[in-house]
């Protein structure tokens, strides 16, 4: 072995090595302590009105104090409920058309521009379409999160399908494997990593989208209760369930991300992580 194979074979072994310093979680605490911290100074220092911003001690007890009224599990269940319809919609149709897409060269030459024309336009942009064809029901909300959720997922499909060893489709073609078993044994094993990429990826823009549409069009859930809480002048309040929101996102990537491990264990990329 050369000097230089040696030390870069010391370097990879040294970054492989647990870290000394702090657990992460220990300085994720430290990180919110001194951010809660230096929230909480702003009003009282004057930097910040806080009528506008209320003290974060001010903000959390209103946040207890919203845990225990059956209103805001309601809403959080409104919420959550437009979440998972919405996301299972686009994951359900965005696999399907990937897979029936991905796997013909014409169909992929012949949607691209169509994709291309159609990926970038907000999905806030259909909220007028919205609430012409459902008004401030639930199914406003989905169209939105179906739509920003679907392209997500469908792009991550795309890739992974076009990812497909090309030796391994035809040794499976010559092997009279159907087309579902090829899909299923072939291209199935290929593009699950991307289809749970995408998956977590739509997963918090339906939570976006979920409380956008609440927010702007007034379907039920926490994006409504936001904005009553404003216009009652209840600021508080009103901080305390936008906290209430950014809980849910962490533990939605959090669940999706644990549920990626979990289905992708056999991956090399998650089996580096467990090792490292």
């Amino acid at each position: 072995m050369t000097e230089s194979s040696t030390r870069a074979a010391v370097r990879a072994k040294a970054s492989r090595a647990p870290s000394k310093g702090l657990p992460k979680w220990v300085l994720g605490l430290i990180g919110i302590v001194a951010f809660l911290g230096f929230w909480e100074l702003m009003p009282v220092i004057g930097a910040v009105q806080a009528k506008y911003l209320p003290p974060a001690s001010e903000v959390l007890a209103a946040l207890v104090t919203d845990l225990g009224l059956t209103a805001f599990w309601v809403a959080v269940g409104d919420t959550m409920l437009a979440w998972a319809i919405g996301l299972a919609m686009a994951v359900a149709a965005a696999l399907v058309l990937g897979l029936v897409i991905g796997m013909s060269p014409f169909l992929r030459r012949f949607t691209n521009s169509t994709i291309e024309f159609l990926r970038p336009i907000p999905s806030v942009a259909l909220i007028p379409l919205a609430v012409l064809l459902f008004g401030i029901k639930i199914e406003s909300a989905l169209l939105l999160i179906v739509y920003a959720c679907f392209w997500q997922v469908l792009i991550q499909v795309l890739y992974g399908v076009a990812d497909v060893d090309n030796v391994a489709m035809q040794t499976a073609k010559s092997y009279g494997f159907s087309y579902l078993q090829r899909v299923r044994d072939v291209v199935f094993p290929t593009m699950l990593p991307y289809l749970m990429t995408g998956i977590r990826l739509a997963a918090s823009v339906a939570l976006i989208l979920a409380i956008t549409a609440e927010l702007l069009i007034g379907s039920p859930g926490l994006g409504k209760e936001i904005s009553l809480a404003q216009s009652g002048g209840a600021i508080a309040g009103m901080y305390a369930l936008i906290l209430a929101t950014g809980f849910l996102g962490v533990a939605i990537n959090g669940v999706t991300r644990v549920v990626e491990k979990r289905v992708l264990s056999w991956h090399p990329s998650v089996r580096g992580e467990a090792t490292a």
